[in-house]
């Protein structure tokens, strides 16, 4: 610190204005002081393998919980689905996929349960006044032979 004020009197002794910003860059390095010796940096590595990657079917048990749940497959199967994030969260691949692979299933089911009751009434609003037409034409036949 006494090095940097004498240093300022010289310059300014010398003619020429002090150069403020090397007397604020002395002071810094005088109140500082030396710089430690350099520290050997570590480093943590992750190493993430791709098998840990588990579909979890949450979307499909979802839509199949809002749109499509007969029986209440829809929304046994999105509990399923959550505890299968559970456990990949946890790091529990194993559980991990049987979870999922119930939920697979489940979803599956419940899709084909779907598909069967949607085309089931399909053709009974097709075929339903058709049918109901032919019999009011049968009992207006029978009343007019009687």
């Amino acid at each position: 610190m006494n090095h940097a004020s004498q240093t300022s009197f010289t310059r300014a002794s010398a003619g020429s204005p002090p150069n403020y910003e090397m007397l604020r860059e002395e002071h810094e390095v005088s109140v500082l002081g030396v710089p430690p010796p350099a520290v050997p940096v570590t480093s943590t590595v992750i190493n993430i393998r791709s098998e840990t990657s588990v579909p979890d079917h949450v979307v499909w048990s979802l839509f199949n919980t809002v749109f499509m749940n007969y029986c209440c497959l829809g929304f046994i199967a999105f509990a399923y689905s959550v505890k299968s994030r559970d456990r990949k969260m946890v790091g529990d691949v194993i559980g991990a996929q049987n979870y999922a692979s119930t939920a697979k299933c489940l979803n599956i089911f419940a899709l084909v349960i779907d598909i069967i009751l949607t085309l089931m009434f399909i053709i009974l609003c097709i075929a339903a006044p058709v049918i109901i037409a032919d019999m009011i034409q049968l009992m207006k036949e029978s009343f007019q032979r009687s």
